[in-house]
């Protein structure tokens, strides 16, 4: 962050100043006060179940310098009448200041923090760069990502989510993006929406917000993300098949992408180290990023070719004496899990063994939630799936052709079916965040390794 001081942050955020004006900030805001250090701002929020007012000392003592709050508190404070408001206040103000930062913003149904990992490896290599960590992508992290940013950083990358008409829209007016980027507009948050026509609007409002000078990069993978170049007077580049950034003579060696990288300034080779067919969008729209910004295609190849999986729960590949887990705990909408699925079957036919989809529920689908369920069964069955082990979520339907369906009411429940488990097999956990599934994946590595006499 730009070193201000607290009365220019209490000028600037309209707030009444109960501490020493001349304080100097120099760190990133924090809300959560074990995560203070000397120079922050701790900002206290009150949420469900806690208040951040009865932490505000315990972050004094840590090192910040006051605390945003909503009252006078016994201890140095700003008081305003809005904590997140008066964040997104001081985030505008230092993106302005922040004359030479290059802002990229991504939205999208699926693939956001994928993308923004893949980016964030490849634009570390040649600059200064900030990037959540996590999902780190609603009125909260964002502006406190990009109050992160100082003088030095070249790149910011944001992810932007929404859960209603106008969130993204907000959001930009803090970040004031250089390159909009917008993936794919898909079915997360149907219920919420209540149309894909309503989310692909919202998403839309990444780009109808850059200036003319910008870049938006657009998916082909639905009919509502190429139509956005419309809504952009200045440079569009699409990615995806038969666009100018694109993927060749495509392979899938151990569940990994190996294609050629087509861009206007060349082609190169490319093998990820990411698991699963869909990387291959997500890399595609990293490279147009790249290519935005004219990076070498050499240097966007080596960085979407070394690249690790840095987000926790996304298709984490745990190879346990004989057993393969897949673990993409962390979220699932109908695309995504699609996608979970198919690299589940590639990974079973190259070690031989059979295919286990621990599904829970996907959540936010909204009246067409039965239908999407039961349409992933489906799905399940024709792709070549052999045990689809359904947790708390009857609506996969029942066995069909040549796969079995299990059906249990809870994770302890279906934890039997390690018993079944043989060398060779693949097993895939995946359900909405809300179902907490990482506690599933790491109860059915513990019992295959005690299983085969390995201590966990």
């Amino acid at each position: 962050m730009i070193t201000l001081t607290a009365g220019e942050i209490g000028l600037l955020v309209g707030g009444e100043i109960h501490c020493d004006k001349d304080l100097l900030v120099s760190k990133a805001p924090v809300f959560d006060s074990r995560k203070a250090t000397p120079g922050c701002i701790f900002l206290a929020l009150k949420g469900e179940y806690a208040d951040g007012h009865d932490f505000a000392a315990d972050a004094y003592r840590a090192g910040a310098m006051f605390s945003l709050t909503t009252r006078r508190i016994d201890g140095p404070c700003i008081v305003v009448e809005d904590v997140i408001e008066a964040l997104s206040i001081l985030a505008a103000f230092v993106r302005k200041r922040l004359t030479g930062l290059t802002v990229i913003g991504i939205t999208g149904s699926q693939g956001k923090t994928s993308t923004k990992d893949l980016l964030s490896h490849m634009l570390s290599s040649v600059g200064s760069t900030v990037s959540p960590a996590g999902s780190f992508n609603n009125d909260l992290g964002l502006p406190i990502t990009l109050l992160e940013c100082d003088v030095d950083t070249k790149y910011c990358i944001l992810e932007m989510g929404a859960r209603h008409k106008g969130d993204i829209a907000r959001l930009c007016g803090i970040a004031q993006q250089d390159i909009g980027v917008v993936l794919t507009v898909g079915t997360a948050h149907l219920g919420e929406f209540g149309s894909v026509e309503a989310i692909a609007q919202t998403k839309s409002e990444l780009i109808q917000t850059l200036q003319p000078d910008g870049i938006a990069i657009l998916g082909s993978y639905d009919k509502y993300t190429p139509a956005m170049a419309s809504l952009h007077s200045g440079r569009v580049i699409n990615f995806g098949t038969g666009c100018e950034v694109r993927a060749a003579e495509i392979e899938i060696r151990e569940g990994r992408p190996h294609f050629e990288l087509v861009t206007p300034d060349g082609r190169d080779a490319v093998g990820m180290r990411l698991v699963g067919e869909h990387h291959i969008a997500n890399a595609l729209a990293a490279a147009a990023v790249g290519t935005a910004l004219k990076l070498p295609i050499e240097v966007i190849a080596s960085a979407l070719s070394t690249a690790e999986n840095s987000s926790k729960w996304r298709m984490e590949i745990h190879d346990l004496f004989g057993l393969l887990l897949i673990n993409d705990a962390y979220n699932a909408n109908p695309e995504s899990m699609t996608a979970a699925l198919r690299s589940l079957v590639l990974f079973a036919q190259e070690r031989g063994g059979e295919s286990w989809a621990f599904l829970g529920k996907m959540h936010e689908l909204g009246e067409s939630s039965d239908a999407h369920h039961a349409a992933i069964g489906t799905l399940a069955q024709e792709i070549g799936i052999d045990h689809l082990v359904a947790i708390g979520a009857p609506e996969y339907g029942v066995s069909q052709g040549q796969m079995i369906t299990h059906h249990y009411a809870s994770i302890d429940e279906c934890l039997s079916m390690t018993d079944h488990f043989s060398a060779g097999d693949v097993v895939l956990v995946k359900a909405s965040r809300s179902e907490g599934f990482e506690v599933l994946a790491q109860k059915l590595e513990s019992m295959w390794l005690d299983k085969s006499g390995v201590e966990s």
